[in-house]
């Protein structure tokens, strides 16, 4: 299989698709990888790591496109790679349908493009391994981000959140004990802030309750409590899922207007729409604004900021899928792995996961079924 690797394009994403033994893993498997020139750059890969293990560096975005049966990425195509996507094309990335460009999703059916969402490949306990990885960079970096942001010279209330002798602590609400909220429940204790952790699953709750040894309140998460700890809280974390589909709004705009003036909100969920009502994207160039003076932090790409971290901690687990599709081609490689199944949000102009179909109005066809009936 021809494997392509280009450069990410979106506003300060400095990750990328393959490190240097995803490529080897591949080359020595007979396959070939196309790695656009300064691809890895950003994570402190040159083109002569991946020269030394077999890709072919290709000097523009377009050829890499052209040329390869399958496009491994980091985030989802945006407008310029839409034309670049060629018909049949397997491209295994992050793709959050249902809260990106519609415009996307109808390029990906037009062009009977397959696509392969990192965020919903799920074992059969539930997890998602390949999420996971980001999950838990963006966890820890919405405090480092919550905590700046919540100094006076960049809008907040001039809370430190550990605070100091005789004076009281930041108050942390984490919104969600997923893998976001227990890695930013871990940091913000750490710093010394007064953590208070809001999930619907009262085993969740319970484990971590036992993680925390105490150091951190938990509390079953209905409307009364997310009000009551929203509004008493100078930072709130926004970690909530729902694999594949829009994330749920907890908080509400009127909520919003009821926090103290300089508080802080990190909405780690506005990838997939936004848990917090007033969120709407942003990027790393412009990454706060304000509304009802509660300063809002919703960078769509966290961990794009700190690429040497978060690309060796996501290839580590998307590089064993890559592989076994190469090796056994699309087709096979579904009917071998239900992980993988799974991870097929589109296939041959059909939409074969349900929470995208439902959130964004398209008819679903299970996998199955797009495939013909192929058991």
């Amino acid at each position: 299989m021809i494997v392509g690797v280009p450069k990410e394009i979106k506003t300060r994403e400095y990750r990328v698709g393959m490190v240097p033994a995803g490529v080897r893993a591949l080359t020595s498997a007979g396959h070939t990888v196309l790695v656009e020139t300064n691809a890895g750059v950003g994570s402190g890969i040159p083109d002569s790591e991946y020269q030394r293990v077999g890709a072919q560096i290709i000097s523009s975005a377009d050829e890499v496109w052209k040329r390869s049966e399958m496009v491994v990425k980091v985030k989802e195509p945006i407008a310029p790679e839409y034309e670049r996507m060629q018909p049949g094309q397997i491209v295994y990335t992050y793709f959050h349908l249902a809260g990106v460009d519609p415009e996307l999703t109808k390029t990906l059916l037009k062009k009977k493009v397959t696509a392969v969402a990192y965020e919903t490949l799920q074992l059969d306990d539930g997890s998602l391994p390949l999420l996971k990885p980001m999950s838990e960079v963006a966890g820890k970096m919405a405090i480092q981000v919550g905590a700046a942001c919540l100094e006076k010279a960049h809008g907040g209330k001039g809370i430190l959140l550990g605070g100091v002798p005789g004076v009281r602590r930041g108050r942390v609400a984490v919104i969600g004990g997923g893998v976001v909220g227990l890695c930013a429940a871990k940091v913000a204790v750490g710093m010394g802030a007064e953590v208070t952790i809001l999930d619907v699953n009262l085993e969740r709750l319970t484990y971590l309750d036992d993680v925390f040894l105490g150091r951190a309140q938990t509390l079953a998460s209905d409307t009364e409590s997310i009000a009551r700890t929203v509004r008493e809280s100078d930072l709130v974390i926004g970690g909530v899922l729902i694999p594949g589909g829009k994330a749920p709004k907890l908080v509400s705009r009127e909520l919003i207007a009821e926090m103290e003036p300089g508080s802080v909100v990190v909405d780690v969920a506005v990838d997939q729409g936004g848990c917090i009502e007033t969120c709407k994207p942003t990027t790393h160039d412009n990454p706060t604004f304000t509304v009802s003076d509660v300063v809002h932090y919703c960078v769509a790409n966290m961990p794009g900021a700190v690429p040497q971290t978060s690309t060796f901690a996501l290839t580590n687990t998307t590089r064993p899928y890559s592989r076994k599709i190469a090796d056994l081609g699309l087709v096979e490689a579904i009917k071998a792995d239900r992980a993988l199944q799974r991870a097929i949000n589109t296939y041959n102009g059909h939409i074969t996961y349900e929470a995208v179909a439902k959130d964004m109005g398209y008819d679903y066809v299970p996998l199955m079924d797009a495939l013909g009936g192929k058991k």
